[in-house]
């Protein structure tokens, strides 16, 4: 089995990273940027992964077994060693053994495989209902401002729930479930709630016609 695995440095960290997610990072740790440098000169990618226990300075630290892999985009190595980059999530993964022998984590993984995407008038709705929902929460952010707010939406329905989930704020380990889920439908049954809340949050003291208009469109669904 070990020969069908992906070997993958790991960044263990106290975020989650989704797919389709930007993340800057300051790498300041010898054995991590190691890690960055390596992956640079191999145009490879690193996978990160939350903790679980310990934390981003202990060696042993042990993550969480689901991940995703992120790709430099973006370098800037300082005078004194350290490294500031902006990597982008990638693709999700599945440690199945570690390798602690090396200056840095190493992990063979293999793909999360998501679920097949139905186009069922249930999902469809889905789909129309958190696109209407996070556009309504772009509004409640940016309704006081000046701004004319056009939004391209992916047309990858599983794109699209991590596009969203990687805009809006949420706890740590909401963000790491909704990256294990392989159901898209249920990954947007999850986020639909979410905009919701933090919508209504955003209109209490902002704009009541756009609260109003919002209400309206809960109650019809």
């Amino acid at each position: 089995m070990s020969s069908e695995l992906e070997e993958m440095p790991l960044f263990p960290l106290n975020a989650v990273l989704l797919p389709y997610q930007t993340l800057p990072l300051h790498v300041f740790e010898e054995r991590y940027r190691k890690m960055i440098g390596d992956c640079l000169e191999l145009d490879r990618q690193f996978g990160v992964v939350l903790i679980r226990e310990g934390s981003e300075i202990d060696a042993d630290a042990e993550p969480y077994l689901v991940g995703t892999s992120a790709r430099v985009v973006e370098h800037k190595p300082l005078p004194d060693g350290r490294v500031d980059l902006v990597a982008v999530g990638e693709r999700r993964f599945r440690v199945r053994r570690f390798d602690r022998s090396k200056p840095y984590l190493v992990g063979y993984v293999e793909p999360i495989v998501e679920m097949e995407w139905s186009e069922s008038n249930q999902n469809r709705g889905l789909l129309s209902r958190a696109k209407e929902a996070f556009e309504f929460h772009l509004r409640s952010i940016f309704g006081r401002q000046d701004v004319n707010i056009t939004v391209q939406f992916p047309d990858d329905p599983v794109a699209l729930s991590f596009a969203i989930a990687g805009f809006i704020n949420m706890p740590t380990m909401a963000k790491q479930r909704l990256l294990e889920l392989t159901d898209t439908s249920a990954r947007l049954t999850e986020l639909i709630p979410v905009l919701e809340a933090q919508f209504l949050k955003h209109a209490v003291n902002g704009d009541p016609s756009v609260a109003e208009e919002f209400s309206e469109i809960i109650s019809r669904n």
